[in-house]
């Protein structure tokens, strides 16, 4: 109905031929109807429950079907994916791959979920690592980065990142992860932050060097929540950090908040303008709570009052105007 109420007011106006408008009219009428985005979340919710309702009636029925046949069918699958995606390759390239088809993608993604979980299995079936945990978790790292290159798959690149923070984790502090306020207590905040910038880093390189830039995205989306959960977690732990002062994490707070926010107006990303300004917001706030003096409770407790207004009124307007804020000049 738009359509026709478009080409009819095109017309009354006397921009638009009749034969023209017809032709348009009858092209609308005869176009296909894509239906690739539902296919592809079809298919994504497929692999989702096929592997979520193998693992149940593996569980179900272990005692009947066997830890060799488990194993055996499980490595099967995973190769066979693994095997389907490598056939259907593309050229590598350092800019982004179009495939002719997105079953390979998908056939990726399920040979890497079946590889974690017969990992998980035979580790917890036969204990083939050990204590050896740095090992369990740097083999998928290595394994889905190198396959996310290859085969141009960002998922795929999202779970190897996911590893490689996993991998530093237990490699930092093994035993952290079993205790309680660990992220506070122990070196793992630091390890966060450098991990963080260094994945942000990598993304920074791919933008602007054009290696695999539809990479950068992941990278620093994922590596700058990791620092900034790091640093602001710091300043509100109440055990001494000698790694990572608190002065020290706000100062990296807000670098990297304004630079999000620089990069968000280079990207037109909605997405990291939000997280430089609620990162940055929390960091600001932080400062102007400890430098007030709450020794004459009206006056202090009036000064955040309007601390609060004016900043929220500030973030909303920030927001409102987002579109025209993100236009590239």
């Amino acid at each position: 109905m738009r359509t026709t109420h478009l080409l009819a007011d095109l017309q009354a106006r006397g921009l638009l031929p009749p034969a023209q408008a017809q032709a348009i009219a009858n092209d609308e009428q005869a176009r296909p109807m894509s239906l690739h985005q539902e296919l592809r979340a079809a298919l994504y919710l497929g692999i989702t429950l096929l592997t979520g309702g193998l693992g149940t009636l593996l569980y179900q029925h272990l005692d009947d079907i066997g830890h060799g046949a488990v194993i055996g069918a499980m490595a099967l699958l995973m190769l066979a994916s693994f095997g389907y995606a490598w056939r259907h390759r593309l050229p590598f390239t350092w800019g982004q791959s179009t495939a002719a088809s997105f079953v390979p993608d998908y056939a990726l993604l399920l040979g890497c979920l079946l590889f974690l979980a017969l990992e998980t299995y035979v580790q917890a079936v036969f204990n083939v690592f050990g204590n050896r945990y740095g090992l369990a978790t740097l083999l998928p790292a290595v394994l889905f980065l190198a396959l996310a290159y290859r085969l141009d798959h960002r998922g795929v690149l999202a779970m190897g990142l996911t590893a490689l923070g996993a991998w530093v984790g237990v490699s930092v502090a093994p035993l952290s992860v079993f205790t309680a306020n660990a992220l506070f207590t122990s070196r793992l905040g630091v390890a966060g932050v450098l991990l963080g910038l260094a994945l942000t880093g990598a993304g920074l390189h791919a933008e602007f060097t054009r290696r695999k830039p539809h990479f950068a995205f992941t990278y620093i989306s994922l590596g700058a929540n990791v620092a900034l959960l790091a640093a602001t977690a710091v300043l509100f732990d109440y055990y001494p950090q000698p790694w990572l002062p608190k002065w020290v994490a706000v100062l990296l707070v807000l670098l990297m908040s304004a630079g999000l926010v620089w990069y968000a107006r280079h990207a037109q990303s909605y997405l990291f303008l939000l997280m430089g300004t609620v990162y940055g917001y929390i960091a600001l706030t932080y400062s102007f709570i400890q430098l007030l003096d709450f020794s004459n409770g009206e006056a202090g407790g009036l000064l955040v009052s309007f601390y609060f207004m004016l900043s929220t009124a500030g973030v909303i307007l920030l927001f409102v105007r987002s579109k025209e804020f993100l236009r590239r000049v």
